[in-house]
């Protein structure tokens, strides 16, 4: 394609934005720094990631889920980089299945708050797809200044032992090894799995440590005694097996995967894949700096399917929204993109890209229901300003439409994925699938913001209302005084807008390159197939 200087510009500053993501993951794979991971060497142990590149197939892909977890959150207690713990998709002996890895170099590998909602997104990644977990346990419990944020609550750290034992139910396979502390309430995760082994000296399993049972019944004691290998695989029988080191006990759970039977599968249809004919690194030059811009979505479609080829479905109706089947890394999908550039209606009508009329969303729901029917997996890319408003859409029964779609949408029982690759405003978050919808991943583009409104919207409305505030208190400010205020509001709000902002919080598994996103929609996909579809029922439908 022909490059002009507005493209050039784009991908100069989309560039930009990728240098930081690469900055910021490489901090974060870091953990507690080169000082704890030396430490852990030198205790004869593998770190978190250093296990799981070992456990893994070689040359095989991992695809990591919440990297940015609790990213500038804590930094009253040091900070707690992904949240003290590795999660993601990869394949052992072929087989994939989720992996959920206790990081040492982090607080000892205690849980936070957003430990605890990590793990339960890795264990809903498993329930949602089938697909095995493995544990790999090295925590020292409770970060118990915050016990108060973690314990008690339907989502809090308990939540993790009742998914073990409905995992379990399901027939979904549970592997345990025991690499170094395993506390109290968080000893149970790895005895509820199917199978728990422990590395002698350096892996040790208790309800409560040395210290806690002096002082509880007055019993001397040190922990290797109380809850080592030796102890728990000769004379309590509570785990399975001892191994010398992190690398024999990962071995003996390639070995297990080695022998597992196969299951039924959901049969989402495959072809060989073949890569787009259009540049995909082209992407970084379409989606425009400046986000208040329009751009022709269609053209980010053909960079990440298959062969470039889109059959787009209703193309001359609703055009504001695309709907179309493809095929991505040899996946039949449908796509459900934002059309960003403004599009002219056969009645003349002239329509924002970004925003959803009544005629797309009737359109979309018929879609949905249409891939679902098929069962096609569905793939949501979003930038979004919201559904349009005013006296003509109420009246043109936008609220109605609307609900159609998120009807469709909510109950769809395909798999759904969610790219934000720009603005996720609003209702348009929820329409688009955001994460209250179940997609079974979202990503983020490092170009997304997700928030309510525009953070140039948000900040005049909250201006007006501080402003309002001072006056009823009979004070009165100068335009000075009023830029000021506009502009800390603006920075604020700016800073919520981030993707790295939602990424630490798990509102999106993560901020990935855009050419990343065959990867990412391709496993997941697979990952999707083990887990047999449910029938399809929207309830009651506004006509």
């Amino acid at each position: 394609m022909d490059k002009d200087l507005g493209f050039n510009k784009n991908e100069d500053q989309l560039k930009q934005l990728l240098s930081r993501l690469k900055d910021k993951t490489r901090k974060v794979k870091l953990g507690g720094g080169e000082k704890k991971i030396e430490e852990q060497h030198q205790k004869g142990k593998l770190t978190a990631r250093e296990r799981i590149e070992y456990l893994i197939d070689k040359d095989s892909e991992f695809l990591e889920t919440g990297l940015f977890a609790a990213e500038g959150m804590y930094l009253e207690v040091g900070g707690c980089p992904s949240a003290g713990v590795i999660t993601g998709m990869g394949y052992v002996k072929g087989r994939q299945c989720m992996i959920v890895a206790n990081d040492a170099t982090v607080k000892a590998g205690a849980w936070f708050p957003m430990t605890a909602k990590k793990n339960l997104r890795a264990q809903e990644m498993a329930m949602e797809n089938r697909l095995p977990i493995i544990y790999l346990v090295d925590s020292a419990g409770v970060f118990l200044p915050m016990q108060d944020e973690i314990f008690p609550d339907k989502e809090h750290f308990g939540r993790q032992f009742r998914n073990n034992a409905v995992m379990s139910s399901m027939g979904i396979i549970q592997i345990a090894a025991i690499m170094g502390s395993c506390v109290a309430g968080g000893a149970y995760l790895p005895i509820m799995s199917d199978e728990a082994m422990i590395v002698d000296k350096t892996g040790s399993i208790f309800l409560a440590g040395s210290y806690l049972v002096k002082a509880a019944v007055g019993e001397e004691i040190d922990n290797e005694t109380l809850g080592g290998a030796t102890t728990h695989c000769e004379i309590s029988g509570v785990t399975d097996n001892k191994f010398p080191n992190d690398q024999a006990c990962l071995d003996h759970i390639r070995d297990l995967f080695d022998k597992f039977g196969s299951f039924r599968e959901a049969g989402f249809d495959r072809a060989v894949a073949k890569p787009p004919k259009e540049e995909p690194g082209e992407i970084y030059g379409l989606l425009p700096a400046d986000r208040t811009k329009p751009y022709d979505t269609l053209e980010i479609i053909k960079r990440l399917v298959d062969d470039s080829e889109f059959d787009e479905y209703k193309a001359l109706y609703g055009k504001t929204i695309l709907c179309g089947f493809a095929r991505i890394d040899g996946w039949a999908v449908g796509i459900v993109a934002n059309q960003r550039k403004v599009v002219k209606t056969k009645k003349g009508e002239m329509q924002m890209g970004g925003v959803i009329y009544s005629d797309s969303a009737d359109k979309t729901a018929r879609f949905i229901m249409n891939c679902n029917q098929r069962k096609i997996p569905l793939i949501f890319f979003q930038d979004v300003s919201g559904f349009m408003v005013g006296s003509k859409a109420e009246q043109g029964g936008i609220i109605k439409d609307g609900a159609k779609m998120v009807n469709a949408m909510a109950n769809s029982t395909v798999p759904k994925f969610t790219f934000i690759i720009g603005n996720s405003y609003g209702a348009g978050n929820y329409a688009m699938c955001g994460k209250a919808y179940d997609p079974r991943l979202i990503y983020a583009w490092p170009t997304a913001q997700i928030a309510v409104m525009s953070g140039n919207s948000a900040a005049k409305t909250l201006l007006q209302i501080r402003i309002g505030t001072l006056k009823s208190q009979g004070k009165e400010i100068s335009k000075e005084e009023e830029d000021q205020l506009l502009k800390e509001i603006m920075d604020r709000y700016n800073e919520q807008l981030s993707p790295y902002y939602a990424a630490a919080r798990l509102w999106v598994d993560g901020v990935v390159d855009p050419l990343e996103t065959r990867k990412i929609v391709s496993m997941g996909i697979a990952a999707a197939n083990h887990a047999p579809v449910k029938k399809f029922n929207v309830g009651v439908i506004q006509t």
